[in-house]
């Protein structure tokens, strides 16, 4: 387990999954996801197969409280480019739809990007955020991401288009 003061990371688990499922299908919580449709557990089994357990390309990671020891969220590098040494940052606290906070969002990002920078050897991490996403934005302005780029009218939801920022963060500016 990968330890902070708060939140721990650890390996995400076959009996996380049920918790995991109802978590990304929230729809309070599902709006800022990429997924949008209700998953079943098929549809998250086989995420646990295929990306989980067998992706060399995606590390995720359960968020738990280390005061409680309980599951609260997950983490993970994603889309991994073995060869650019870049990856996506995916993070959200599911426990209470919090989605993300300043005590364990923060803390797991931090964790995460340590993890994805010292140990995986990456030389960039970025992440995909909605407009209207002012917690995660928040986030990624406070832990040191640079707005990179907008895509227009990329997220169909709420029953209009919003755009797609692109923040990035070098090795270099760690």
């Amino acid at each position: 387990m990968i330890k902070g003061s708060k939140v721990g990371l650890r390996s995400i688990e076959e009996q996380d999954l049920d918790k995991l499922q109802s978590w990304r299908n929230n729809s309070e919580l599902r709006v800022y996801f990429r997924e949008y449709r209700e998953l079943n557990k098929q549809n998250q089994y086989g995420w646990y197969n295929n990306v989980v357990s067998n992706s060399k390309n995606t590390i995720m990671f359960g968020i738990i409280n280390l005061q409680t020891e309980n599951l609260i969220g997950a983490c993970g590098l994603c889309y991994i480019d073995w060869i650019n040494r870049s990856a996506e940052l995916s993070v959200y606290i599911g426990e209470k739809k919090i989605y993300i906070d300043d005590i364990y969002a923060t803390e797991a990002t931090e964790l995460l990007e340590t993890y994805g920078f010292e140990e995986v050897n990456l030389n960039r991490i970025w992440c995909e955020v909605y407009s209207f996403d002012e917690k995660k934005i928040k986030l990624l302005n406070e832990a040191g991401y640079i707005l990179e780029g907008r895509l227009r009218s990329t997220h169909w939801t709420k029953g209009s288009w919003y755009d797609s920022y692109i923040y990035g963060k070098l090795l270099s500016e760690q």
